[in-house]
């Protein structure tokens, strides 16, 4: 049997990024959110256009969906999807880390956590299952909105709640950060959320590229980091191993 098509897999999951929130992305938006080159979105979006899937705003050469596909589905997983097809590599990741573990999504302005492995020692620890954590204060919620140009776009509208004395409250600020996670690959973030806590997490994909949500460890913040504050490397590289393993596992399904 032949194998996938790469480029078709892009072309879907650029529709269902245009699908999302208000619908209008620009070029290097969709790009970067997909993690193509310039020249490959271009051509994919120029392939969308001829076909009338896509069409181009003339004024502001922003993209939207095509008239044929105005009720395209927007859905591809929902939270109990995500949790299910996720659960191994999560309590593989607690197991190696040493550390509790999340799993995200967006919603309603928010991450929802989906699912939570507890930190594998005999310290009380509360299940956290149904929590709503912020966007902008979390490595869970950094790669969502990394990923997500409608999600960065309202983070820039809103008030940046300051959570710690270490909470992300401008927005440039937040936009360089979020620029760094696309370039890096993962998100960090060390007492911006609670004081004495870090997460890292790094995002889960399906076919295409789309990002659907992400995974991450969280625990005391000098376990997490070194002496300079800096998430460590080995648990950098673990919690991006894990979201490589969900993303292959929704890839290999489909």
């Amino acid at each position: 049997m032949p194998g996938p098509i790469q480029s078709i897999e892009r072309a879907a999951a650029v529709l269902r990024l245009l699908a999302r929130g208000s619908g209008h992305h620009g070029l290097t938006e969709i790009a970067d959110s997909l993690g193509l080159a310039r020249g490959t979105a271009h051509g994919i979006l120029r392939t969308l256009q001829r076909v009338e899937f896509v069409e181009q705003d003339q004024a502001t050469g922003r993209y939207r969906l095509g008239a044929a596909l105005l009720h395209l589905g927007t859905s591809y997983l929902d939270a109990n999807e995500l949790r299910s097809r996720s659960i191994n590599w999560a309590d593989t990741l607690a197991a190696r880390s040493g550390q509790e573990v999340r799993i995200g999504m967006h919603h309603d302005g928010a991450v929802l956590v989906v699912h939570h492995v507890f930190r594998p020692d005999d310290s009380v620890q509360t299940l956290g299952i149904g929590a709503m954590l912020p966007l902008h204060a979390t490595a869970l919620g950094k790669v969502l909105l990394a990923y997500d140009p409608d999600l960065s776009a309202a983070a820039r509208r809103r008030e940046l709640t300051s959570l710690t004395r270490r909470t992300i409250t401008r927005t440039q600020a937040l936009e360089r950060v979020l620029t760094e996670v696309r370039a890096q690959g993962w998100a960090g973030e060390a007492e911006e959320y609670m004081p004495g806590e870090a997460s890292i997490a790094a995002p889960i994909r399906i076919p295409g590229g789309l990002v659907v949500g992400a995974i991450g460890v969280s625990g005391a913040a000098d376990r997490l980091c070194d002496s300079a504050g800096r998430p460590r490397a080995t648990l950098v590289r673990q919690v991006c191993q894990a979201a490589d393993a969900v993303t292959t596992s929704l890839v290999d399904e489909n």
